[in-house]
Parts: C-alpha cells; structure tokens; sequence
C-alpha cells in the first residue's frame, strides 16, 4: 500500500511562504486525484487544492494564495504557500486517489503567528 510522508511544515509570520512536500513511497502517476486537506484547530478537515486530471481546484479561502504541483518524477506532491495568514494555521494532510485504494499522509503542523 502507497504511503505519504508530509514534510515541511513550521512556524512561520503573518505574509510569509511556506512549502509543503509529500512523498509517495511508489509510483502517483497513476492517481486520479492529488490533494491537500487542512484541518485548523478545533474545526473540520477543509479541502485546500485539488488536481485531478487536467482540472485543479482550490478552496476559495487560499485561492491566489496557494499553488498544488505535481512532480511525478520524484512521486511527490507540493502545497506552495505565500502570503499566509493566522487562519491558514492547521495540520495539512495529503492524500492521493487511487485505484487500489486512497492513501493518506500523516499530518504536518503549520502554525501562522506573529
């Protein structure tokens, strides 16, 4: 079964960027869905982007914000963040769709504070 390991999360200011990883220990080039979840502290997991074929859908609080990007090369997946702010503090999730299953990574903080 496809594991994903979430990297590169942290503290960071008010207006900062930040970008996430997450790696696949096989092959996603195959996936029919890539994406990035959230989930802020004591509220629900929130869809953050979405790429699914040739469409990519973000959610509309980070729209112009965050970028998802694919690197089937290397089986990973990128959240490119700018401009954060305090709201965009949660753990981010990835997960990849496919057809043996969903695979889910673990989990990585990211804390937006001044």
């Amino acid at each position: 079964q496809v594991q994903l390991v979430e990297s590169g999360g942290g503290s960071v200011q008010p207006g900062e960027s930040l970008t996430l990883s997450c790696v696949a220990t096989e092959s996603i080039s195959s996936a029919y869905a890539l994406s990035w979840f959230r989930q802020p502290p004591g509220k629900r997991r929130e869809l953050v982007a979405v790429m699914s074929s040739n469409t990519v859908n973000y959610g509309d609080s980070v729209k112009g914000r965050f970028t998802i990007v694919r690197a089937d090369e290397k089986n990973t997946i990128h959240l490119q963040m700018t401009d954060l702010k305090p709201e965009d503090t949660a753990v981010y999730v990835c997960h990849a769709g496919l057809a043996a299953g969903d695979a889910w990574g673990q989990g990585i903080q990211v804390t937006v504070s001044s």
